[in-house]
């Protein structure tokens, strides 16, 4: 990836870019802007997650995870991290590890468990 026209610009306009890339369904390119974003500005949870969704999306799913985590680091009641968190454990065979995460992500959604 040339990575000149990606980190290119401010960083809302590199958050744009990523956004439309991953829109595009391009998530290794969307990934790649992102990795710079979330070195920028670690404690931005939105960079954090969406990267993780292009993690997922693109089965690099040991990142996912990482970047799951950090996000559940700084916001423990991330509904949306916590259910993610539990599907991508769930795809990597560790369903034991992803219960926890899917009955607290039901919790915070309203569902009874």
């Amino acid at each position: 990836m040339n990575s000149t026209y990606y980190d290119f610009g401010t960083a809302a306009e590199r958050w744009a870019r990523a956004q439309q890339f991953f829109d595009a369904q391009e998530y290794v390119t969307a990934a790649g802007i992102l990795e710079g974003l979330v070195a920028e500005v670690p404690e931005q949870v939105s960079a954090r997650l969406l990267l993780a969704r292009a993690y997922y999306h693109s089965a690099r799913l040991r990142k996912a995870e990482t970047e799951l985590l950090a996000v559940l680091e700084r916001d423990p009641v991330e509904q949306y991290a916590r259910l993610m968190l539990g599907r991508t454990l769930e795809r990597q065979g560790r369903d034991g590890d992803a219960g926890p995460h899917l009955r607290i992500a039901a919790a915070l959604a309203g569902e009874t468990v």
